[in-house]
């Protein structure tokens, strides 16, 4: 009996140095196999509009941006027609620009004076918009080549002011005829939008004036992408 508990223990000592002598196994190395983290763009910008002292309706201009850095573009056949209304604080009427009186489609761009802005990956849109009939508001950009597109994504409901927001990777685009707003063409297939120029909005439908029947209100927006710098010459435009 004691001659078989000496073999059983000679065994386990035996095991135990084979075990030691083994090289350990590397630590796995930082990253390895693990998910790249993934970065949410910062705010370019966000524009609330100004009202004038006197409030009420009237044609929408520059004074009416309230930030510093933005320049305003208005575009379509009866743009000038664009107006601004509504009340700081009044959440059921905000400071918004309204395209109600425009008999032809009509739009609106901001355009930031010293950066582009970056759009891709998880840049996104947040607006508060309200419509009437079936009128719905695309997003619109300009690109550094000059080249316009316009989204398939829409917003606009005719219950109340709603705030939305989407992924502009989820958009898919056409081209825009920027002076008659049509669109024109197909699909554009991977739409670079590394350096847009102008961003906004546009209502593809002419408005019928005051009253319920058809147009688009766009109060606050905001967009997250990453600025680009412009050059002296495109900075000055």
């Amino acid at each position: 009996m004691s001659r078989l508990l000496f073999i059983i223990a000679l065994a386990a000592v035996l095991t135990c140095s084979a075990h030691a002598q083994q090289p350990s196994s590397p630590a796995p190395q930082a990253g390895r196999g693990a998910a790249a983290r993934v970065t949410r763009p910062p705010l370019f910008f966000k524009e609330e509009w100004k009202q004038t002292p006197a409030g009420g309706e009237h044609a929408v201009t520059q004074d009416a941006v309230s930030h510093p850095a933005l320049e305003l573009k208005l575009y379509g056949p009866t743009a000038k027609e664009i107006l601004m209304s509504g009340a700081a604080g009044d959440e059921s009427n905000p400071i918004h620009v309204w395209t109600g009186m425009c008999t032809t489609p009509c739009a609106v761009a901001l355009r930031h004076r010293t950066s582009y802005a970056d759009l891709t990956g998880l840049a996104r849109v947040r607006w508060n918009t309200k419509t009437s009939g079936f009128h719905q508001i695309r997003p619109m950009v300009k690109l550094a080549d000059g080249t316009w597109l316009v989204g398939d994504h829409t917003d606009g409901t005719v219950r109340d002011w709603l705030v939305t927001e989407f992924s502009l990777a989820d958009v898919r685009w056409l081209r825009l005829d920027i002076a008659r707003l049509v669109t024109t063409g197909t699909i554009v297939d991977r739409a670079d939008l590394s350096k847009v120029d102008e961003i906004g909005f546009v209502d593809l439908m002419p408005s019928s004036g005051h009253g319920q029947g058809g147009w688009s209100d766009v109060a606050q927006i905001e967009v997250y992408g990453a600025p680009v710098p412009r050059t002296g010459s495109t900075a000055s435009q």
